[in-house]
């Protein structure tokens, strides 16, 4: 067996996984995985999230493909324009559903929806998400429990009802988008933290669960910084305005990555080296992180509203 390169006994007990992309992702890059299980095409595929940022710009990318689209969100006219972009992109069809996703029974009743008018569901893409900012104790309740309800217990809703179809079909792929907060801790973020960190574990308990099925793929997508309109309207206690820290990425390039991801299915991916590093970097110093993140968080990704960048 060939030796290991000669740098790496000096890493300070650096777990691999920490440093090296998820085999899917190896794979994937090399081209030797195939497209998810020679199903059917043009796929149906459902986004949520999908009248603006990584939503839209899934839903862009698969029209492309020439699948059919089921655009998801609460804004029905947004919708209908990002519908009129899909089809020109080359989209088999696109459907709008508007719902609120936090309410059960609008889960329920769009996946009836996706199964009157095409039979089936191959995968789905949940991307909407919602962010505040603000010390855990300055936030009122109903600001905490509203992220939390939309990130997480949204999230929830959409699996369940998601995998008891694919669960039908013997087949099919789910795609939860977390963040790279789902894996890190930063201040004046909690609900925001808490709920990313249950949607990581939301994905792996349903890894676990339906590993009796192996045409049934959860994929956990944990995107880092994004360039998206969620920094635009999040709410914060202290009055500042928020942009995504660099380096970000564009949602294009998050989009990308999750059709990727319904092509090939691996359980989990970032979308940057920069995200390994700064998990390692919590994993193995986070006292020098409890330290530093605050300061290096409001540096770059807060001022105060009236300033100028």
């Amino acid at each position: 067996m060939p030796s290991l390169p000669s740098f790496l006994p000096q890493l300070p007990r650096l777990p691999l996984p920490l440093l090296l992309p998820a085999p899917a992702a190896v794979a994937r890059a090399a081209g030797l995985l195939r497209r998810s299980d020679a199903g059917p095409h043009p796929r149906v595929v459902v986004v949520t999230g999908a009248s603006s940022g990584i939503g839209r710009a899934t839903a862009l990318e698969l029209s492309r493909r020439g699948d059919h689209v089921v655009l998801v969100a609460r804004r029905e006219e947004v919708l209908d324009e990002v519908a009129e972009v899909c089809r020109d992109e080359g989209a088999a069809s696109a459907l709008v559903l508007p719902a609120d996703l936090d309410a059960d029974e609008d889960v329920a009743a769009l996946v009836d929806l996706v199964l009157e008018r095409h039979g089936r569901v191959d995968a789905l893409v949940h991307s909407a998400g919602v962010v505040a900012y603000g010390r855990a104790e300055e936030l009122d309740a109903e600001t905490f429990d509203a992220v939390v309800r939309t990130n997480l217990l949204a999230s929830a809703n959409v699996a369940r009802h998601t995998m008891r179809v694919l669960r039908r079909q013997e087949r099919g792929v789910l795609v939860l988008v977390g963040s790279l907060l789902g894996h890190v801790a930063v201040p004046d973020m909690t609900p925001y933290v808490v709920s990313k960190w249950g949607v990581r574990a939301l994905a792996r308990q349903l890894q676990i669960e339906s590993s009796d099925l192996p045409h049934v793929h959860v994929c956990h997508v944990s995107p880092g910084s994004v360039d998206t309109p969620i920094y635009d309207s999040a709410l914060d206690s202290a009055g500042m305005v928020n942009r995504p820290p660099p380096p970000s990425i564009s949602p294009e390039r998050v989009g990308r990555q999750l059709v990727a991801c319904l092509d090939a299915p691996g359980p989990r991916a970032q979308t940057g080296l920069t995200n390994y590093a700064l998990v390692a970097a919590f994993t193995l110093a986070p006292a020098v992180w409890d330290r530093a993140i605050g300061p290096a968080f409001d540096l770059l990704s807060r001022r105060p509203a009236g300033t100028q960048d």
